[in-house]
């Protein structure tokens, strides 16, 4: 992976556009790169399945990350489901109650998860910011 700061730095020369002056400001375009790529692969699957898709569930540690979640609402126009944090450990836990006749089904496996699991929520908030950033990348993508 090497440098990635770096490495952002030189794609924001290349590209033309305005290089982060901090850590935070890095952090921040490495994020909204991410929460806009999520965007183009949602439309690609819409445009090959043609299904209008209007949920992300979010698993695992990107749950921890509030501010890509709500990015990626904002970019998607979805809602963002986020949760459980061990989905892993769940999912395994779930198979071996099945397994051991603890419980009957994938079924009431998730059933149990929706009971104990609270996940977080994040609505979509749409803003012309976020969507020329969109139509910027996508140009940008084409070159």
């Amino acid at each position: 992976m090497g440098d990635m700061p770096r490495k952002i730095e030189q794609q924001c020369k290349a590209s033309g556009q305005s290089i982060p002056s901090s850590k935070n400001e890095t952090i921040r375009t490495a994020l909204e790169g991410l929460a806009l790529k999520y965007r183009q692969v949602l439309e690609n699957l819409r445009s090959q399945t043609g299904k209008s898709l209007e949920q992300i569930h979010i698993v695992g540690g990107g749950t921890k990350n509030e501010l890509l979640n709500q990015m990626t609402a904002d970019s998607t126009g979805c809602e963002i489901i986020a949760g459980p944090i061990e989905a892993t450990s769940v999912g395994n836990i779930l198979v071996q109650m099945i397994a051991t006749g603890e419980i009957s089904s994938l079924t009431e496996g998730r059933q149990l998860v929706r009971e104990y699991f609270e996940p977080k929520r994040y609505q979509p908030h749409h803003s012309e910011q976020c969507e020329e950033a969109y139509q910027t990348m996508r140009s940008l993508n084409q070159v």
